[in-house]
C-alpha cells in the first residue's frame, strides 16, 4: 500500500496532513558512554558501525565481539518542530516495525509501551504535540532479558529452538517475544538481536477520522469481476467524513457517518472485461490502481484480478494439494524466503527487487515467506504482484512452542489481524499458513516429549485462533495450519507422509542419505528440502583472510551455523567426486554438488505430475555471508544451484528417471496447452566421442508427465553418460539435460580445453563456449554483478553454447570489462 504525500495545508484549514519524524536521532545508552547519531528508520548496529564503535559483525568471528550490543539497553531521541497548522486536528503518532520492547515518550510523557515488532502502533497524541519544539524519545529494553523473565515466570517450560545454540551461543527465549525469530541466529544465520525502528514514523493529522485498512474481495463472473471494497475508518468523534474509491475509471464517492472508534464501510464495483493476473510464466500481470481518499488522506493499492483456489480433494492416492489460478491447475516452482539481511537497515527495496527478479528469471512462480523471519514490507508484496510471484505466507512462528495465555494470544490477535488487513488485497498472496514446523517440533525437545498432551493443547489454542482470524478477516483465502501439515486438526507426523498435504524432506541433508533417496518419497507438494554449499569464493573473501581459507578453520566454521555442516559437505563430496585439489576448487565443487542434489529431487518429483504439484526448495537467499542452502549468495550473486534451477524449472522439460536397468525419459509440460516435442539422446564417452542412441517424439499436455522413451543402461559403455536435448515442432531448441549412471568420480574425464569468444555490443554481449572434448559443469564467471543466461553447462565437441549476460541492479557493463574478468571452470579442472 502506497501512501501519497499530502501537501501542507494553509493555516487554519482542517484536513489531512503528515509530519514525517524519520531522519536523524541521537543514540545513547544508560549503560554506555556512547553517544552517536542514528538514522531512523534504521538499527543500532548500523549506527555503531558508522560511528566506528564496532567492527563489521560479518567479518571473521566478530559476531562474538559485537554480542554486547544486544545485551545493552538503548535510547533514541530527536527534537522536531510543529507549527499551528501541524497540530490543528486530531493527531496520531504511527510507528511501524518497532523492534521490540520499548517505552515511547513524547515531551517527557510516557505515551506507550511496545512489545511486538509486527504490530503497527497508532497512538493518539492529540493535545500532546505543542507548537514549537517537541521531543520524541524511545527507550529500548534488552529483549533477551525480557524474554528470559517471561519464560521463567511461565507456569510450565517452553523450550526455545536448538538453532539458537549453534556455535556455542547461549540461546534466547524468542518464543516469549514477538520479534523475527532468526534475529537470535538460526542454522544459517548470525545472532545480532538488532534493535531499532524499521518502518514509518509519522504524525498524522486528521479532521475527524483516519484510514485503518482497505481490503478487496473478488467475485469472478464470465466477463466481469465484482470487487467488494471494505474500508475500516477510525474516528476520534462522531460526525461525517467523505470517503471515495477510484478504480478503472470508476469513482465511488460517499459521505458517511462515523461514530467514535472503528467504523466499517463496504462498497461494490464491477470491472467489465477484466484483464486477468497470472503467475509468472502463465500470462501477464496487469494491475488496476485503486485510489482511496478519506477527507484528503490518499492511499493507493494495485489490484491484480485473479481467482485462486487451493484444490484439496480426495483422489485415488489420498488428497490432492495444488493451486488453481483462473481455472487452470498450475505447478508451483520456487523457494523459501528469509529476511534479506541480518542488519535491518540494509534491507531496501533495491535489494529485495534484485532478489525477486532473480527468482523470476529462473521460472519461479512462488516464494514461501518462512515463519521464522518477518512479515515483509509493503514493497515486497507489490514487487511480487508486479513479477507474478505468488506468496505462501507463513505467520511468524517457527520450530518451537509458544505461550497460549490470554496476554500472548491478545497480542498475537492484534498482529495477525493487522497483517491480514494490510496484505490481503495483494494478488500475490496465495495462502496463509499457521507456522513453520511448530507441531513437528513437539517431537524434538525433552519437555514436549515428556508431556505431549499438554503441548498439543497449548499448540491448538494458538493455531486455532490463527485459523479463526483468517476465516473472519479473509474468508476467500485458504488457511493451512502448519508447514508441513497433513491438514486441519491433524497433529500427526507430516514429515514422512507423502500422500497428502505438504512435505518437508530433510533426510538427504540431515541424515546424510544418498541423493537417490529423493526418489523414495513422492510428495503432493514439497515445501522444504535442501542441500548446503559454501558461499562463492569472492563472498568468502569478504569475511575471511587468506589464512582462513580452509573448511576447518575457526572462521569458516563460525560461518557454518549447522552443526557438522562443513564436514557433511566434504563427506558427500567424496561419494560423488574426486577430491578437489585446493580450496577454490572445493568451493566450486560444493556448489556443483548442491545443484546436483536439488536437481535430483525436483526433476523426479516433477516427473510424477499430477501427483506432485509444487516444489519450493530451501532456500533462495542468505541474511549474511555463510555456508548455507541458499541458491543466491549474500548480496544476490547467483550460485550454480540458481542456474540449474532455471533448467529444472523449465516449463517444458525432459528428465531421466532410473528404474533398475531401465532409464525412463519423461516429458513434462507446465504450459497452458499441448505441445509435441522431438527428443535426441546421445551416449557420450567422457573422454571423447558421442553417438546418437535414440530419437523420439512425445505428445505432452499440462495434465501429466508422459514417457518420452525408455533406454537400457546396460547398453552404455563403462565411461559413457547420456546427453539429451528436445526441440519444439518448429525445430527450436527447448532444453538440454544429461544423466550420469554412476558417480562422477568413476569416469575418466578428458582434460578438455574450453575456448571462449565474445560477440555483440556492450548492450547485448554474448559469450560463446566450445570444447575439444566433453566438459561438464562448465561455468563462466565474471567480476561484473549480473548473470549469464545459463551456466554449469555440458559442452560436447562441435556443439557451441551461447550465453547472454544480464547486469544486476543497474550496473553498467561493457564487453571489454566482461572479457577482462572472465574465468571458466569445469569439473575436470577440480582435481
Amino acid at each position: 500500500m502506497a501512501k501519497v504525500k499530502i501537501a501542507a495545508l494553509p493555516a487554519g484549514t482542517a484536513g489531512y496532513g503528515e509530519l514525517d519524524l524519520s531522519g536523524g536521532f541521537q543514540l545513547t545508552s544508560p549503560k554506555s558512554r556512547i553517544k552517536a547519531p542514528i538514522t531512523l528508520p534504521g538499527d543500532v548496529h548500523t549506527a555503531l558501525l558508522a560511528a566506528k564503535e564496532i567492527p563489521d559483525p560479518y567479518f571473521g568471528d566478530n559476531e562474538t565481539t559485537v554480542m554486547w550490543v544486544n545485551h545493552t539497553p538503548w535510547t533514541v531521541e530527536r527534537k522536531f518542530d510543529a507549527g499551528e497548522n501541524d497540530i490543528d486536528g486530531y493527531l496520531t503518532l504511527t510507528l511501524e516495525n518497532v523492534d521490540c520492547i520499548a517505552t515511547v515518550f513524547l515531551n517527557g510523557e510516557a505515551i506507550a509501551e511496545t512489545q511486538n515488532q509486527f504490530i503497527r502502533y497508532d497512538l493518539d497524541v492529540t493535545g500532546k504535540v505543542r507548537v514549537g519544539t517537541n521531543t520524541l524519545r524511545i527507550e529500548f529494553a534488552v529483549t533477551r532479558d525480557v524474554a528470559k523473565a517471561r519464560s521463567d515466570a511461565h507456569p510450565f517450560p517452553i523450550p526455545f529452538t536448538y538453532n539458537y545454540l549453534s556455535n556455542g551461543l547461549e540461546g534466547v527465549h524468542m518464543n516469549f517475544v514477538r520479534k523475527a525469530a532468526c534475529h537470535a541466529g538460526w542454522d544459517w544465520g548470525i545472532c545480532l538481536m538488532p534493535t531499532g525502528v524499521y518502518g514509518h514514523m509519522v504524525i498524522r493529522r486528521s479532521r475527524l477520522a483516519r484510514q485503518e485498512s482497505v481490503q478487496v474481495e473478488q467475485a469472478h463472473g464470465k466477463k466481469s469481476v465484482e470487487l467488494s471494497i471494505t474500508t475500516r475508518v477510525f474516528a476520534f468523534a462522531e460526525g461525517s467524513v467523505e470517503l471515495m474509491h477510484e478504480i478503472d475509471g470508476q469513482k465511488l464517492a460517499d459521505k458517511v457517518v462515523v461514530r467514535a472508534g472503528e467504523n466499517l464501510f463496504v462498497h461494490n464495483v464491477t470491472i467489465k472485461n477484466p484483464k486477468l493476473w497470472w503467475p509468472n510464466g502463465h500470462g501477464e500481470q496487469p494491475l488496476y490502481e485503486l485510489w482511496t481518499t478519506l477527507d484528503g488522506e490518499v492511499t493507493k493499492r494495485r489490484i491484480g484480478l485473479r481467482k485462486l483456489e487451493w484444490v484439496i480433494e480426495k483422489d485415488e492416492i489420498d488428497h490432492t494439494f495444488k493451486v488453481r489460478v483462473n481455472g487452470r491447475d498450475i505447478s508451483m516452482f520456487g523457494a523459501n524466503w528469509i529476511p534479506a539481511d541480518a542488519i535491518p537497515s540494509r534491507i531496501t527495496e533495491e535489494v529485495v527487487r534484485d532478489l525477486l527478479e532473480s527468482a523470476k528469471a529462473v521460472n519461479m512462480n512462488m516464494i514461501r515467506v518462512w515463519g521464522g523471519g518477518q512479515y515483509e514490507p509493503d514493497y515486497f508484496y507489490e514487487l511480487c504482484d508486479e513479477l507474478g510471484i505468488l506468496v505462501w505466507q507463513d505467520f511468524m512462528f517457527s520450530c518451537m512452542s509458544y505461550p497460549s495465555n490470554r496476554e500472548f494470544l491478545a497480542d498475537v490477535k492484534t498482529e495477525i489481524t493487522q497483517q491480514i488487513r494490510r496484505l490481503s488485497h495483494h494478488a500475490s498472496i496465495a495462502l496463509w499458513c499457521g507456522d513453520n514446523e511448530v507441531i513437528g517440533s513437539l517431537h524434538w525437545y525433552p519437555e514436549t516429549k515428556a508431556n505431549p498432551e499438554r503441548y498439543v493443547a497449548n499448540y491448538d489454542r494458538l493455531n486455532s485462533m490463527l485459523g479463526y482470524l483468517v476465516d473472519d478477516e479473509d474468508p476467500g483465502r485458504r488457511f493451512w495450519p502448519s508447514s508441513p501439515s497433513l491438514g486441519y486438526m491433524d497433529f500427526s507426523d507430516g514429515w514422512h507422509s507423502d500422500t497428502r498435504g505438504d512435505l518437508h524432506y530433510w533426510d538427504v541433508w540431515h541424515a546424510a542419505k544418498d541423493f537417490s533417496a529423493y526418489r523414495t518419497v513422492n510428495p503432493r507438494f514439497a515445501s522444504e528440502f535442501g542441500f548446503q554449499s559454501f558461499a562463492s569464493l569472492n563472498v568468502i573473501e569478504t569475511f575471511a583472510n587468506p589464512e582462513d581459507m580452509n573448511p576447518s578453520s575457526p572462521v569458516m566454521e563460525s560461518h557454518q551455523r549447522n552443526t557438522g555442516g562443513n564436514a557433511r559437505i566434504l563427506e558427500t563430496m567424496t561419494r560423488y567426486f574426486r577430491f578437489p585439489a585446493d580450496f577454490e576448487k572445493m568451493v566450486f565443487l560444493s556448489q556443483v554438488q548442491q545443484g546436483l542434489a536439488i536437481k535430483t529431487a525436483i526433476e523426479y518429483w516433477r516427473s510424477t505430475k499430477p501427483r506432485c504439484m509444487g516444489t519450493l526448495y530451501w532456500q533462495i537467499n542468505d541474511t549474511y555471508p555463510v555456508a548455507s542452502w541458499a541458491s543466491l549468495d549474500y548480496g544476490g550473486q547467483w550460485k550454480l544451484l540458481h542456474y540449474m534451477a532455471k533448467r529444472f524449472f523449465l516449463p517444458i522439460n525432459v528428465v531421466a528417471v532410473p528404474d533398475g536397468d531401465t532409464l525412463i525419459l519423461k516429458a513434462i509440460n507446465d504450459t497452458a496447452g499441448k505441445a509435441e516435442i522431438a527428443d535426441e539422446v546421445q551416449a557420450v564417452n567422457a573422454s571423447g566421442k558421442a553417438r546418437v542412441i535414440a530419437t523420439a517424439r512425445a505428445k505432452t499436455s499440462p495434465d501429466k508427465a508422459v514417457v518420452a522413451t525408455r533406454l537400457k543402461l546396460s547398453d552404455l559403455g563403462p565411461n559413457e553418460f547420456l546427453f539429451f536435448s528436445w526441440t519444439a515442432e518448429d525445430g527450436k531448441l527447448l532444453g538440454e539435460n544429461d544423466y550420469f549412471p554412476k558417480a562422477y568420480k568413476g569416469y575418466e574425464l578428458a582434460e578438455a580445453k574450453v575456448k571462449t569468444s565474445w560477440s555483440g555490443g556492450d548492450k547485448a554481449p554474448v559469450l560463446t563456449l566450445t570444447a575439444d572434448k566433453p566438459a561438464v559443469f562448465v561455468t563462466a564467471m565474471v567480476d561484473v554483478p549480473g548473470y549469464f543466461s545459463d551456466n554449469a553447462v555440458t559442452l560436447l565437441p562441435g556443439r557451441e553454447v551461447k550465453l547472454s549476460f544480464t547486469p544486476r541492479r543497474g550496473t553498467a557493463v561493457t564487453k571489454d570489462a566482461l572479457a577482462a574478468g572472465l574465468r571458466v571452470r569445469h569439473l575436470r579442472q577440480t582435481y
